[in-house]
């Protein structure tokens, strides 16, 4: 029974990868300061997750990815040339 229901959340889409959270506040020119506020978040939670020392809980990395969203970050899904970030065209 254990081994189903780690499989049931293996199956869960990945938020964001410790990539993506890096290059978006670059794109943004945020701190990790600036996304700590923003996003309700840890500064060590972030670092933490930025070095893929440790994954935060699912609800933190919504939290996160959220703040960012609503700072201009789109988020671009693995299509065969990798997860990315990019500015949406009103923040260019």
């Amino acid at each position: 029974m254990g081994g189903q229901h780690k499989s049931s959340k293996v199956t869960h889409p990945v938020i964001m990868t410790p990539a993506q959270c890096r290059a978006a506040r670059a794109l943004l020119n945020w701190s990790q300061d600036q996304l700590e506020a923003a996003a309700k978040v840890a500064r060590k939670t972030i670092a933490d997750f930025e070095r893929e020392a440790r994954t935060p809980y699912d609800r933190t990395l919504a939290a996160i990815r959220t703040a960012l969203e609503a700072a201009g970050v789109e988020f671009i899904s693995e299509d065969g040339g990798g997860p990315g970030v990019r500015l949406t065209k009103a923040n260019l």
